[in-house]
C-alpha cells in the first residue's frame, strides 16, 4: 500500500490537486486560498509546493494530497485514494480490502447503469429514436458522448437484472437510488422509457441521475423530469449539474452562469460558453453557494420569466448576495431557455449573457414596473421592496450609491432612505449558511509553552544560523520533546531536518512548521532578526518555567503550614523568595515585541 501512496504522490503535484477544488493565489515560495473547511474572510489556507503539504492556520485542518481530498470530498481514505489513483494513472489492486468500502461499490454500480443507458441509446430501436430526438433538440454527436447520454428502456427490470448479473446485490441497486420498491415489496427500475442525463461529482464520476420522459409514456408521465433521491454519492442540495466541465471554465471567466436544466448546460458548453452549471430545477442551496465560491464570487442568473421571479428562486439569489457574490440576471423572454437560444443563433446566447444586468437594477427595474409613482402608497410600496434588497449590499460605496438612486426616482430625501435602512432587520433565512466540516481548532487547544516552542523552532528551520544564538543551558528550558528535536537539528547543521533520525509524526510536525514560519516571514515583509527573537522566546519559557514551580511550591508550602512543618515551610518559603526575584529580574530583561509570540 505504501508503494502506491507514494507513486501517486510522484505523480501528482498537490498543486494540481488543490486549484482544481479551489482557487490558489501564490505568495513568495507558497500559494495561499480562503480555507475551503471554515468561514473566513482572509486567507490562512497555505499550500507548499516545496514539502507538499498544506495547512490552514485558522481552523489547524492540515495534511497532504490525501488528507485533502477526504476533507474536500467527505470520503474515507479508501475513497480519496481511488480518486487519486485514478487521476495519476495507477492501476490499483482490485481485492484490497481498503479501497472495497461500500461507497466504492456504490460508485461502480452507478458506473455500470451510465454503460447500460449508453448502450441502450445506440442499441435499441426507441434509443434511437430518442437519439434522433436530441439531434433535431440541437445537440450534435459529440456533446452527446461527451455528456454519457443515455436510454432506460421501457421495461421494469432490464437494468436491476444487468447490475444483479454483474453481482450486485438489490440492497446495492436500492442505496444507489436505481430500483424502487412497491408495498407489496416488489421491486423494479425507478427510470423506464426515459432518456438519461448521468450526473457527476467533481471527478467526473458518475453519481446519479435524471431522467426525461420520451416515447409512449411521455405524455402519460406526471413528472417530465425525474431524479434519483439522495445517496451516499448524491445530494441534490449541493451538486450541480456540469461543474465537473465547468470548473476551469469558471475561473478563467472568473465567473459562473447558472442555468435550471441538463440540455441548456450541455448546449452552452457546446456553443463555446463552458463556465455554465444547472440548478437542475432546485433553487440555490447554502450547500451550492459553498461550493461554488471555491471557484468564483461572481454569478450570473439565465433563468425564465416565471423562475426568475419565484419565490425559492428570489430566496437562492437573496442568499447568494448576503454571502457576498456580485449576481446578475439574464432574464429569458418569450418563454425560450438557452437550448433554444443556442440551437437558434449561438451567438445571440453568447451576446444576452454579456448584456446580463446587476440583480440591484433587476430589482430596481421589476419595482417600478409594478406600480408608478404616483401617491405616497406607491412608494412606501416600492421601498418595501428595495430596502431588503439595499440591505443585502456589502460594500458600502456600492450601497450609498443605490441609496440615492431610490431617494431620487421616489422624489424623496437620501436621508429618509438611510432611515429606513438602518430601521430594517434581515430575515434569519437571509443570513443561513452551511454548517462548517467539523475540524478543530488546533491552535486554540495549544498552551502558551507550546505556542512559543514551535516559534523556535520555525525559525530555526527557516534560519539554520539561529542556532549559534543557542547556548547549551538555555535549552533546559525547552519541553523534553523540543529539546531532543532541537539538538538533532543543530546536529546536522542543515535545514533539511529529513536527514534526522526523526519519526514520521516529527518529520510532519516539523514539515508543518517549516510553513508556518515562511508564511510568517511573507506576511512580516521585512528582515528578522532570529537572534533577538530566539532570546525574546527563551526568556519568555524561563519565566514560564519559574511560574509552573512556583505554583508548585506554594502547593507545596500550603500543605506542610497545614501538617506544621516548620523547617520545610522555611525552605521551601526561601526558595519561591528566590524564584520571585528570578522571574522579576527576567521581567526587566526582556525587552518582548508583541508581534513576536502572539497568542
Amino acid at each position: 500500500m505504501d508503494s502506491v501512496i507514494n507513486e501517486i504522490k510522484e505523480k501528482l503535484d498537490i498543486i494540481d490537486v488543490v486549484s482544481s477544488y479551489i482557487k490558489l493565489e501564490k505568495t513568495g515560495a507558497n500559494y495561499r486560498a480562503l480555507c475551503p473547511f471554515h468561514s473566513e474572510k482572509k486567507p490562512s489556507f497555505f499550500v507548499s509546493p516545496t514539502r507538499q503539504i498544506w495547512k490552514c492556520f485558522g481552523c489547524g485542518a492540515s495534511g497532504d494530497i490525501f488528507a485533502f481530498v477526504k476533507e474536500i470530498e467527505g470520503v474515507e481514505f479508501g475513497d480519496a485514494l481511488r480518486i487519486l489513483a485514478k487521476r495519476a494513472g495507477v492501476e490499483l489492486e482490485r481485492q484490497d480490502p481498503q479501497i472495497q468500502t461500500a461507497r466504492k461499490r456504490i460508485y461502480d454500480v452507478c458506473e455500470l447503469a451510465t454503460k447500460f443507458f449508453e448502450k441502450q441509446l445506440y442499441s435499441s430501436s426507441i434509443g434511437q429514436k430518442a437519439k434522433e430526438y436530441l439531434l433535431k433538440r440541437g445537440l450534435n454527436e459529440e456533446s452527446i458522448i461527451k455528456w454519457r447520454i443515455g436510454f432506460a428502456p421501457d421495461s421494469w427490470d432490464s437494468l436491476m437484472k444487468f447490475l444483479q448479473q454483474k453481482g450486485y446485490s438489490i440492497g446495492e441497486i436500492k442505496r444507489a437510488g436505481l430500483i424502487l420498491e412497491s408495498e407489496k415489496g416488489k421491486v423494479y427500475d425507478r427510470f423506464r422509457s426515459r432518456i438519461i442525463f448521468p450526473i457527476f461529482d467533481l471527478n467526473s464520476q458518475a453519481i446519479g441521475f435524471g431522467g426525461r420522459a420520451f416515447g409512449k409514456d411521455e405524455e402519460q408521465e406526471t413528472a417530465k423530469y425525474l431524479n434519483i433521491p439522495n445517496t451516499a454519492l448524491y445530494n441534490k442540495s449541493q451538486v450541480l449539474y456540469g461543474l465537473n466541465q465547468a470548473k476551469i471554465p469558471i475561473r478563467k471567466n472568473e465567473g459562473c452562469i447558472l442555468v435550471e436544466g441538463y440540455t441548456d448546460v450541455i448546449m452552452s458548453h457546446q456553443a463555446g460558453v463552458q463556465n455554465v452549471v444547472a440548478t437542475s430545477g432546485t433553487a440555490l442551496t447554502p450547500l451550492q453557494l459553498a461550493v461554488l465560491k471555491r471557484y468564483s464570487n461572481n454569478l450570473i442568473t439565465a433563468f425564465d420569466m416565471d423562475m426568475a421571479g419565484d419565490s425559492a428562486t428570489k430566496r437562492g439569489i437573496d442568499l447568494a448576495q448576503a454571502q457576498g457574490f456580485n449576481i446578475k440576471v439574464a432574464v429569458l423572454a418569450n418563454a425560450k431557455d438557452p437550448a433554444d437560444m443556442v440551437a437558434e443563433n449561438p451567438e445571440a446566447w453568447k451576446k444576452f449573457i454579456n448584456e446580463a444586468r446587476s440583480i440591484v437594477e433587476f430589482y430596481f427595474d421589476s419595482a417600478f414596473s409594478k406600480f408608478e409613482v404616483k401617491n405616497h402608497d406607491e412608494k412606501r410600496k416600492i421601498s418595501e421592496m428595495l430596502i431588503p434588497i439595499l440591505k443585502r449590499i456589502q460594500n458600502k460605496i456600492e450601497q450609498s450609491s443605490w441609496v440615492k438612486e431610490l431617494a431620487n426616482r421616489l422624489m424623496v430625501s437620501e436621508a429618509s432612505v438611510e432611515e429606513e435602512l438602518n430601521k430594517y432587520v434581515p430575515g434569519q433565512a437571509i443570513t443561513e449558511t452551511p454548517s462548517p466540516r467539523k475540524i478543530g481548532n488546533e491552535e486554540s487547544k495549544k498552551s502558551r509553552r507550546d505556542i512559543i516552542e514551535e516559534r523556535i523552532l520555525s525559525l530555526l528551520l527557516n534560519y539554520p544560523a539561529g542556532f549559534a544564538s543557542i547556548e547549551d543551558r538555555s535549552l533546559d528550558c525547552l519541553s523534553p520533546r523540543t529539546k531532543e528535536i532541537t539538538i538533532k537539528i543543530k546536529e546536522i547543521e542543515s535545514r533539511d531536518f529529513k536527514q534526522a533520525d526523526f519519526s514520521e509524526e516529527d518529520k510532519d510536525f516539523l514539515d508543518f512548521l517549516a510553513l508556518k514560519g515562511e508564511v510568517e516571514v511573507e506576511a512580516a515583509d521585512k528582515e528578522v532578526d532570529v537572534a533577538e527573537e530566539i532570546r525574546v522566546c527563551l526568556k519568555e519559557l524561563e519565566s514560564l518555567t519559574i511560574k509552573e514551580r512556583l505554583k508548585e511550591l506554594s502547593d507545596k508550602i500550603r500543605i506542610a503550614e497545614q501538617e506544621n512543618k516548620k523547617d520545610e515551610v522555611e525552605e521551601l518559603c526561601k526558595e519561591f523568595h528566590q524564584l520571585t526575584e528570578s522571574l522579576s529580574k527576567n521581567h526587566s530583561d526582556q525587552d518582548k515585541p508583541t508581534a513576536t509570540i502572539n497568542d
